[in-house]
């Protein structure tokens, strides 16, 4: 659905907050409407309204009334987002009145102020998809509900009725139409009793010879009988049904449609052509209605599950960035705590416990960026059956001695555009998956091959591509285990020995590469994973190796850093001064062009991408209309860039070290 037809509400009568969030939302290609009152915001409620912001202080005391009796009649598809802006410890878990409001608006996301504009875009961001998702299942149920109102009409036009028997109960259910053939009115019920009475008595065996035949071995039923109405005239009906199983395979009851075809019995000669038409319509017409009901499941269980995930990548991509701000804080000040404390060995050994959980949460955060399909990649034309040779003594060092690897690389293999140490990484997790599922041991088969002509997964086009295999002997995953396999923190293992994030990054890299994981298992019999790779056209560059030496700073140099997180800020800034350099401070777009305006003599600007008003590549370009050669280096936990922002700067990205960031300054400035 075009964002253009839909508006996002936005309530908040005091202070600047009505203001600041219709400017965020501009931003990020959102309209937005504001409204005056409860009263107001309720009449505007309604299908084009995308999502509501509305701060929680205008509704503790409030009438609720309306907006909730709207919330409540919303259709079954519809579930409108509600973002409710709160003070700091105002949420419901220690606030009874924002549970009040949580319960009276049903889909409510609360953001707590003060909050980064980045944490606003991306819960809006995170609202609106959810809207359109609700939207794209409403256009499928009106489908949905045109395809079973045209179903009816042909059944009328037809002159069918439809009914159902309930093989427990022998219940007869039927349609004012199928009643009829009976000669019954069509507001009298039809009892089964009643209906094998109107039988003609020489009909009646044939009949239930039929009827025994399709609940005993599943066949379809069909019958033709004369029937005796209650004015004693005869007359013929055909009557047809399927049989339809409970959950555990038991028979469970028998739903088709009749017609009266004694016009047809009269006339042999157009007989067997009613006949034919008849009998092809409704299979034409069953078959259909099957096809849609399950169209309709499928549909719907794949709109779940997108919502679902499309949910947590959102939430996992902005806490990896807001995760990153942070180590950057921790893993700068630790690194330059571990320089001065050499004299010290224990504050040397506690200082290097912090930096390895530092490092193991930066880790963690590169698994979540890779799910939600957010990391930098640095992606290369790759030889596969390279990359796994290089890595056979790695592997089996991994698995132990118990496990017995064996490897079929093809030759010759195309290459494929994939990030090198990511596609190892992926590699390694699944060996590890596969060690973990054989505790006594096994077979471990790794291999390489290239397939052309081929569809590897559901959304890929057909074509040529690499595909990478670990096939293990161990204990095998059962469907409904495979199904979640991939979702994020979920795991088969015990606490502490899995984050349930291995195969949910490998998944969001293979999506993000363009191509797919599968998973195959049976329980008990072992897993199949196979990353599946397109092959590129592009030819690998052979890259000469950089003098160790060139990459050394060539002494002491101006940098303009500008953050606006003071933390991060004052560990950048101690480590350049550490360094020899000497820093001008800026923490906004606009006091760094400031500066340059005003300081001749800079070298370097580090910049972080995303800051509120000016980002990274906005300020770059307007840095570089000032000063045309200024090298610029953006440093960066997460980005999710928009079309048009890619410079071609280079990019340093967060947490880094002081050995890092000594690197990339002398090769800039070499």
């Amino acid at each position: 659905m075009p964002d253009r037809d839909s508006v996002a509400l936005i309530y908040a009568p005091n202070g600047r907050d009505s203001v600041v969030a219709a400017s965020i939302l501009q931003e990020r290609g959102i309209s937005s409407q504001p409204v005056a009152s409860l009263e107001a915001l309720a009449e505007c409620l309604g299908e084009n309204a995308l999502f509501v912001v509305v701060v929680e202080e205008v509704l503790r005391s409030s009438n609720l009334g309306p907006i909730n009796a709207w919330v409540t009649s919303q259709p079954s598809w519809s579930d409108l987002p509600f973002i409710v802006l709160t003070h700091k410890g105002a949420g419901p878990e220690r606030n009874p009145a924002a549970a009040r409001v949580a319960q009276a608006l049903g889909n409510v996301s609360f953001l707590e102020r003060p909050f980064h504009p980045t944490t606003f875009v991306s819960v809006a961001e995170s609202a609106r998809k959810n809207r359109r998702r609700q939207l794209e299942a409403r256009n499928r149920i009106v489908e949905l509900r045109e395809s079973e109102l045209n179903l009816k009409t042909a059944l009328l036009a037809g002159h069918l009725g439809t009914w159902s028997l309930d093989l427990s109960s022998w219940e007869l259910g039927s349609s004012p139409e199928f009643r009829q053939i009976f000669g019954r009115c069509a507001d009298k019920e039809l009892t089964y009793d009643e209906l094998t009475a109107s039988v003609h008595p020489d009909d009646r065996q044939g009949r239930e010879d039929g009827l025994r035949r399709s609940v005993d071995a599943g066949e379809d039923y069909v019958s033709e009988y004369r029937v005796i109405w209650p004015d004693q005239s005869l007359h013929w009906a055909e009557v047809r049904g399927r049989l339809v199983h409970d959950q555990r395979g038991k028979p469970q009851r028998l739903i088709g449609v009749g017609s009266d075809i004694t016009s047809r019995k009269h006339a042999e000669a157009a007989l067997r052509s009613m006949n034919e038409t008849l009998e092809r319509r409704v299979e034409e017409r069953t078959e259909a209605l099957k096809a849609e009901i399950a169209q309709r499941q499928d549909t719907e269980q794949k709109l779940l599950q997108s919502q679902k995930l499309e949910a947590i990548g959102q939430l996992t991509g902005g806490v990896a960035h807001d995760f990153n701000n942070l180590l950057m804080a921790v893993l700068g000040n630790l690194d330059l705590a571990r320089k001065h404390a050499a004299d010290d060995p224990r504050l040397t050994r506690l200082i290097d416990g912090a930096l390895q959980g530092a490092r193991r949460g930066a880790s963690l955060t590169q698994r979540l960026l890779a799910f939600a399909r957010r990391q930098d990649l640095e992606v290369e034309p790759t030889d596969l059956s390279e990359l796994v040779a290089n890595m056979q003594e790695l592997l089996a060092r991994s698995v132990g001695s118990s496990i017995q690897i064996t490897t079929a690389i093809a030759g010759g293999l195309p290459l494929v555009l994939v990030d090198g140490n990511q596609v190892e990484l992926a590699l390694l997790n699944l060996v590890v998956n596969a060690r973990d599922a054989m505790p006594e041991g096994g077979q471990l088969s790794i291999s390489v091959r290239a397939e052309e002509g081929v569809v590897p997964s559901e959304g890929l086009p057909l074509g040529a591509y690499v595909c990478l295999s670990v096939r293990d002997t161990g204990s095998g995953m059962d469907e409904e285990t495979v199904r979640r396999a991939v979702d994020p923190f979920f795991s088969t293992k015990e606490l502490g020995k899995g984050t349930g994030l291995g195969l949910s990054m490998i998944h969001g890299l293979a999506v993000q590469l363009n191509g797919a994981l599968t998973l195959t298992s049976t329980l008990g019999e072992g897993t199949l994973a196979e990353l599946w790779l397109p092959v590129t056209t592009e030819v690998r560059h052979q890259v000469s190796m950089p003098d160790p030496l060139d990459e050394l700073p060539r002494g002491p140099a101006i940098i303009l850093l500008v953050d606006d997180d003071a933390l991060i800020a004052m560990s950048s800034v101690d480590m350049l001064e550490d360094l020899g350099h000497r820093v001008l401070e800026a923490n906004s777009g606009q006091q760094a062009l400031d500066i340059i305006k005003n300081e001749p003599a800079i070298d370097l600007m580090i910049t972080d991408f995303s800051m509120p008003g000016m980002n990274g590549a906005q300020l770059a370009k307007a840095a570089r209309e000032l000063r045309p050669a200024l090298p610029i280096l953006v440093a960066t936990g997460y980005a999710d860039l928009p079309a048009g922002t890619e410079m071609g700067l280079p990019r340093l990205g967060k947490p880094y070290t002081q050995e890092q960031l000594e690197r990339e300054i002398a090769r800039i400035l070499s």
